[in-house]
């Protein structure tokens, strides 16, 4: 039997979510630089996509056929090697190259989410043999890179915790997950989502859902609460147990939030509902305490941390079944030396860039596990 977290008992997406929305394709970021006589063309992409190059003659230029994507990046490249100018066509949703001589491309290893093109000069003979193909010169497809979903806990008239000095946990969150995600934007091993983007109240059955619907490789919850004595970063994954005090009251104070939860189950029978859950919880948690260690590990290295910075309580944004999911105490706003460190962008940044590491540590085995 194949257990993936969408793939139970054959059953597919019919498991805890039905229909998902579609993936928007995009490019985010383009440019053209030259490297010696050839140009080089870098595309930052985003979601499932095809491309398709063909040549064209009078007058010479190369097309780059992008269908169905959404084009980020700037509208005019300028000129690098044999290309004279470089446009993208909105409506055809074409990158055409005009050429100052005969040249062909041909694709460069490059990480994921990037598609890197080499455009070389080419002898006028093999570009006219090119021009009078019927079918494309080169083609490909991207598949999606993993999703991350970062939670800033709190917003709206949901101001959480609040320091001596008047810091709001809502807009330390926001901060730090907005911190974490240019990070991970700009590792490029992932995409990114925010549950929120704003000072906005969003529910926490709807930031579970909101990782769930977008079939979310990860979610990291960030929060700075309130807790007399306590000091550090902690991380906490789902437990029906508490692992010790501290760790129940903060899940009381932040579930408290909002009693809004649950989970939408497809008709099935109970017996196999209960059985469609239990292998998906098992693998998730797995996962969840996997990323968990890596979290603390990278934490350590930058940031104070609790004495025992690994928890586990029982949390409502972690109870999605099949998303792994973490909650990152940044520190706590009720400690004056937390506090003054979380209103410093610097030491945000120190805790977006050590969640960033272990994000891209953890994403490997986690396609590996999904794959099984």
């Amino acid at each position: 039997m194949v257990i993936g977290r969408r793939h139970f008992l054959g059953l597919g997406g019919v498991v805890l979510g039905g229909a998902q929305p579609a993936m928007a394709a995009s490019v985010n970021a383009a440019s053209l630089t030259t490297e010696g006589r050839a140009a080089r063309l870098s595309l930052t992409l985003e979601g499932p996509m095809s491309w398709a190059w063909r040549a064209l003659a009078e007058p010479p230029r190369l097309v780059l056929s992008l269908p169905g994507l959404t084009w980020r990046g700037p509208a005019r490249l300028g000129s690098a090697g044999p290309v004279a100018t470089a446009q993208f066509d909105e409506e055809a949703k074409e990158l055409r190259l005009s050429l100052a001589r005969p040249a062909l491309p041909r694709r460069l290893a490059g990480p994921p989410g990037r598609l890197l093109v080499e455009i070389s000069p080419a002898s006028t003979e093999a570009f006219a043999n090119a021009a009078r193909r019927d079918m494309p010169l080169a083609q490909g497809s991207a598949p999606a890179l993993p999703l991350v979903v970062i939670d800033p806990g709190h917003g709206g008239y949901d101001p959480g915790a609040i320091g001596r000095r008047g810091t709001e946990e809502k807009r330390v969150t926001l901060a730090a997950a907005q911190a974490l995600r240019r990070r991970l934007q700009e590792g490029g091993k992932c995409r990114v989502a925010m549950t929120r983007e704003r000072d906005e109240f969003i529910s926490l059955a709807d930031r579970v859902a909101f990782a769930r619907t977008r079939d979310a490789a990860l979610l990291i919850s960030l929060h700075a609460d309130s807790a007399p004595g306590a000091r550090g970063a902690s991380v906490y994954t789902l437990a029906e147990t508490a692992s010790d005090p501290l760790a129940e009251a903060l899940a009381q104070r932040e579930n408290n939030a909002d009693l809004a939860g649950g989970l939408s189950l497809p008709s099935v029978p109970p017996e196999v509902q209960a059985i469609l859950l239990s292998l998906m919880r098992q693998e998730t948690r797995g996962d969840s305490n996997r990323f968990a260690r890596v979290v603390v590990r990278e934490l350590t290295r930058s940031v104070p941390v609790l004495p025992k910075p690994r928890r586990e309580a029982g949390f409502i944004v972690l109870k999605a079944p099949e998303v792994p999911s973490v909650l990152v105490e940044m520190g706590f706003l009720s400690d004056p030396g937390d506090e003054a460190a979380l209103r410093r962008p610097e030491h945000r940044a120190l805790i977006a860039t050590s969640l960033a590491r272990a994000v891209e540590a953890w994403l490997p085995s986690a396609r590996s596990v999904a794959a099984r």
